[in-house]
């Protein structure tokens, strides 16, 4: 165990968070010491005080009218830069994300082109004033670039999105941390939850009334561990309850080959559905073996090639990087099986060990190192796309990611995925329903509220009522502020 001490309550979180940046492997703890002491520590310790902040025998200066011992934008700056500086010293390297600890890192990149800035621009700003690397920086200022021109074409003020979330899979993967439940185990209740799912799509057609949803995104969870009969059932809900026609995406999560049927791939047709997914997260049977996928590569093929039968010229395929045993070997045979298949979009995630999944678990016991990923895998990921014609449009990172590295959505142009991209650059209101989705507000002054629903599906459809109370106090709050703009 790695532990921090500080002398102020301040910014633990983010402490913590660089530190494991550096040692992911290791466990970390901030600790608060009393308000006048300076307690030497195992591993280090940050004293705040007015005019500084010290870490060992390094100090950051505040500057003229700066309190570096009160929260606020100038103590958290100084923080970062001085934590990072000791942190590089002490471990002999740097991070290709810098400092930057957020999901987003290309908000920042969009940020500096809204004020004026070039793409290079962006990029040198992100590089001096975070220490992100060239490669990283000039990543995040193309995903900007292209982000902003899907933008322009959503109506962040009158449209909104729509997320449906099936928490069923076949199986839970190894590394999963999403709200997943069994399919078999819940057959008698899925008829139970899409009635829920129906009042929750009734309520957001009062709420969101006399506004279009731009895109639909039906995810999980594998939406295809329904039957082809629940999944008719629950597109004819949308289809009732929205207005499809015009939509700028509808999206079906299909995920697992194992449960991409052609009834499946044509009921999803026939309402409409413009884009989906056929997820192997690797094309190596062994590892799929491993992380608890129970299909084979084969399937994923087959799987494929049923889609573009059925119709869909949009299919996403997402892979994995860092999973366990995997190497620069079995990546590239994972990306040439992907690229002979040429789809539409491609998701390249650097594998994240979340707390909540049985891989966690699994390392626990086996005493596994934390998965590697290197910038090798990265650019086979990254060139591969690039051989398929398919350029980066959307950009996140995750806590505790193997190699420190990022998730990248590479695409078509045209077939980028806008509810990606509305996820990433939280400018348009997305109304979430089903077992663990969350619900953000984006209100007329900028603010965005969150409003989640319980994640055990049993607790959920026993306490719809009480969500829904929720949800319509949090729009009752937007209309009110809509209407006091117009006054």
């Amino acid at each position: 165990m790695l532990t921090a001490t500080v002398n102020l309550d301040l910014y633990r979180y983010e402490i913590h968070s660089l530190i494991k940046e550096f040692y992911p492997e290791e466990t970390v703890k901030v600790e608060v010491t009393a308000p006048e002491t300076e307690m030497p520590a195992p591993f280090l310790s940050v004293f705040f005080a007015p005019d500084a902040i010290r870490i060992a025998d390094r100090r950051a200066e505040a500057a003229e009218g700066e309190d570096l011992s009160r929260k606020g934008r100038a103590c958290k700056t100084a923080l970062k830069h001085l934590l990072y500086e000791v942190l590089c010293s002490r471990t002999g390297r740097t991070l290709p994300w810098g400092e930057l600890i957020g999901i987003r890192p290309t908000k920042i990149a969009m940020q500096r082109l809204d004020a004026g800035d070039s793409a290079e621009e962006a990029a040198s700003y992100m590089q001096r004033t975070y220490g992100v690397s060239r490669g990283k920086a000039s990543l995040s200022a193309a995903i900007a670039e292209r982000e902003k021109s899907v933008l322009s074409r959503i109506n962040t003020k009158d449209g909104y999105s729509l997320y449906i979330g099936i928490p069923f899979c076949p199986t839970t993967c190894l590394y999963c941390s999403f709200t997943s439940f069994p399919a078999a185990a819940w057959k008698e209740s899925i008829a139970r939850y899409l009635q829920c799912l129906r009042r929750e799509m009734e309520q957001a057609a009062t709420l969101m009334h006399g506004r279009r949803p731009d895109t639909i995104y039906i995810g999980g969870g594998t939406p295809t561990s329904l039957s082809a009969e629940e999944l008719e059932v629950l597109l004819d809900s949308v289809a009732d309850c929205f207005p499809v026609e015009g939509l700028l995406e509808y999206t079906v999560e299909a995920g697992r080959a194992d449960s991409i049927t052609a009834d499946k791939l044509k009921v999803m047709k026939a309402h409409g559905v413009s884009r989906m997914s056929v997820n192997p997260q690797t094309m190596n049977d062994r590892t799929l073996q491993l992380i608890g996928r129970r299909h084979t590569a084969a399937q994923v093929i087959d799987a494929f090639h049923l889609a573009r039968e059925a119709g869909f010229d949009n299919i996403n395929m997402d892979i994995i990087l860092g999973l366990p045993g995997e190497d620069e070997t079995d990546v590239r045979h994972t990306t040439e099986e992907i690229s002979a298949l040429g789809p539409d979009d491609l998701t390249v995630h650097s594998l994240a060990i979340k707390r909540a999944s049985r891989l966690a678990e699994w390392i626990a016991k086996n005493g596994m190192p934390v998965m590697v990923n290197t910038d090798a895998t990265m650019a086979i990921a990254a060139d591969a796309a690039k051989n398929m014609g398919l350029f980066p449009y959307y950009l996140y990172r995750q806590k505790n990611m193997a190699g420190n590295f990022e998730n990248v959505g590479y695409a078509k142009p045209g077939k980028y995925g806008i509810y990606n991209i509305l996820i990433m650059e939280e400018v348009q209101t997305v109304f979430a329903i089903g077992a663990g989705a969350v619900t953000k507000a984006v209100f007329p002054d900028g603010r965005i509220e969150r409003c989640d629903n319980c994640k055990d599906v049993a607790t959920y459809m026993e306490n719809l009522d009480e969500m829904l109370a929720r949800r319509e106090k949090l729009f009752s709050g937007i209309a009110e502020q809509e209407g006091n703009s117009k006054k």
